[in-house]
């Protein structure tokens, strides 16, 4: 094995900071996928990483409060997936309603709107979903506004009152509300109208 190449992927994760989730296609500058596979799997055995699910990896984060590894954020295993696949996602359902404030509750599936196929992902008691959407619903807009437009979906027409816009409204800056003020136009007309209550 190339050990020039193992420090390099060392390295990089060393540098990385606690908690960081990687993907092996991270590692396509500096060795072929067979190759980096091997190595991953070295540094798994010498627990400098640990493997999440297949072709997933996790800088381990120490708590000492309570004395044990932390679990992989899922949030972040999403994004490496993504990334790895050339999705284009964004949460939805309760993952958004938490990211946002709206929910203190900690999600059961941890979901997710995705422009590639359904997919779904397991490992200890934690579920990822993603949802297909069209490439066109999502791929035009910020992040921002399409965890907005999926927290305003999730709550319902019905829910959105005062508060929920005011808790919505004290998330994003000024600029950021201009912004989707202009990008969630084609959403349907009751969602941009709350848009434009959150916006102004």
């Amino acid at each position: 094995m190339d050990n020039s190449v193992f420090s390099k992927i060392e390295n990089r994760i060393k540098n990385a900071e606690t908690g960081a989730i990687f993907v092996t296609s991270d590692f396509s500058d500096l060795a072929s996928k067979p190759t980096v596979r091997k190595n991953l799997g070295r540094l798994t055995k010498n627990n400098t990483i640990r493997r999440v699910i297949d072709g997933v990896y996790e800088k381990p984060a120490y708590s000492n409060l309570l004395n044990e590894y932390v679990p992989p954020d899922p949030d972040k295993v999403a994004h490496a997936l993504a990334r790895a696949f050339h999705w284009t996602i964004s949460p939805c359902g309760d993952v958004a309603l938490n990211q946002l404030g709206l929910s203190t509750q900690v999600p059961v599936v941890w979901s997710y709107i995705s422009d590639g196929p359904y997919r779904k992902f397991h490992w200890d008691k934690i579920t990822l979903s993603f949802k297909h959407r069209a490439n066109r619903q999502i791929s035009y807009m910020s992040d921002k506004t399409k965890l907005l437009i999926e927290a305003i979906k999730t709550c319902g027409k019905a829910n959105v009152d005062d508060a929920v816009i005011t808790v919505l409204r004290s998330k994003f800056t000024v600029e950021e509300r201009k912004e989707m003020l202009n990008e969630a136009t084609e959403a349907s007309d009751w969602i941009y109208q709350v848009v434009r209550k959150v916006c102004k």
